[in-house]
Parts: C-alpha cells; sequence; structure tokens
C-alpha cells in the first residue's frame, strides 16, 4: 500500500470492537498486529470489583505494557496495527477514574507524570481510528462476548468513558483522525460493512502524502 512503514492505531471505548477490528486489518493489508493486555491481566478482575482500591495499579500495568509494545512496534520494520493506543490511558481512562473519585489526587498526579516523560520519547501512530459507538451497542458486545469481569460493569462508567472519547478526539493533533460510527456497522460478518472501512482508511492514507514519497 505504502512506501513506507503505516503505523496504524484503533481508539474507542469498551466494546466498542478494537480487537476485532484490528485483527481484520491486520489479515487484510498483512499489516504485524499488537493487542492490549486482557486475557493475562492480573488486575482487571479486582478493579471491577472494586475501582478505587486497584485503579492507580490498574492503570499502571496498562502504562508499562502499552509503552513496551508501542516501542516494539515502532522499532519493527514492516507495517503494523494496534488495539487501543497508549495516548487513551491517560486521556481517557486514568482521567475518568480521577474525575469519578476512583482515583486520588496524589495517584493522578504521579501516574500523569510518569505518562508524560515516557510518550515524550515516542512516534504517535500515521493514522488513528476511533470506533464511535453508542451505549446499547457497546452494551449489546459486551455480553455478546461474555467476560466475567464485565458483566456487571456500571453504565455511568461507560458513558463517563464516552463523553471522554469525544472531548479526547475532537482536541487530538499528533496525527490524522478517522471516525467510524459503529452503530450500523457489523464489520465481522459483513463484508460490505468491511469494506466499507477498509476504503474510509485507505482514503485518509492516500491523504498523508509522506507515505507515498
Amino acid at each position: 500500500m505504502a512506501s513506507r512503514k503505516i503505523f496504524i492505531s484503533v481508539a474507542g471505548n469498551i466494546g466498542s470492537g478494537k480487537s476485532s477490528l484490528t485483527g481484520l486489518l491486520a489479515e487484510k493489508f498483512k499489516w504485524t498486529p499488537y493487542y492490549e493486555s486482557v486475557a493475562d491481566n492480573p488486575y482487571l478482575s479486582d478493579f471491577y470489583g472494586d475501582m478505587s482500591r486497584w485503579s492507580f495499579n490498574l492503570q499502571i500495568y496498562f502504562l508499562a505494557h502499552r509503552f513496551k509494545i508501542h516501542k516494539d512496534l515502532t522499532e519493527k520494520t514492516g507495517s503494523v496495527i494496534q488495539d487501543r493506543s497508549i495516548y487513551e490511558d491517560v486521556s481517557i481512562f486514568a482521567k475518568n477514574l480521577h474525575k469519578l473519585g476512583k482515583m486520588s489526587d496524589r495517584d493522578y498526579e504521579t501516574y500523569t507524570n510518569l505518562f508524560d516523560d515516557m510518550t515524550a520519547y515516542l512516534q504517535p501512530p500515521d493514522l488513528l481510528v476511533y470506533l464511535q459507538a453508542s451505549i446499547p451497542t457497546l452494551i449489546n458486545q459486551i455480553k455478546i462476548r461474555g467476560r466475567d469481569f464485565e458483566k456487571d460493569i456500571d453504565i455511568n462508567y461507560l458513558e463517563e468513558l464516552n463523553d471522554s472519547y469525544e472531548e479526547w478526539i475532537k482536541s487530538y493533533k499528533l496525527g490524522r483522525v478517522l471516525v467510524i460510527n459503529k452503530d450500523n456497522l457489523d464489520f465481522v460478518h459483513s463484508h460490505n460493512d468491511f469494506n466499507f472501512i477498509i476504503e474510509k482508511i485507505e482514503k485518509d492514507l492516500l491523504l498523508d502524502l509522506r507515505l507515498f514519497t
């Protein structure tokens, strides 16, 4: 597709379909996929049981994991696609936990300072694909995948995350952004819906002439 390496991140709320889209696009374009740590995450179950107690631990774990992944994918020679960017950690999840009173001022300041120091050395993605989804869509997808630690997830928490995502996307300045509304798309089961996304991504990448020079 391009004369040089492409780096894409897929962003979105819990249940928006990031992992599925990452896998499908990786297969389509022969990109190397990088996924966020879920199955082997030692804090997620505890976090959903007691957010105030485990929020800092969870965010530090995600930050360390995503920092390592981000370094690995930028050092790799071939094109890559990432399931959730490191930038969502501070701009969405840590920020929201602090706003809800689930992370103390002290922990939030420590976390954000560490985040700023770590990400100052990172190359942002060429294109950020944001999967926008309403709360009913998110809830339905969460029920379908049936993860035990997500079964009692607070709808207010999802709503706050959605609001934070919308604010973040409007102010995102690190690279190109492609917003795709997921509510009426089923790119996993519909070839037409998946092709619609492929066309959008190809068009956006073509607009970035740096990729073709």
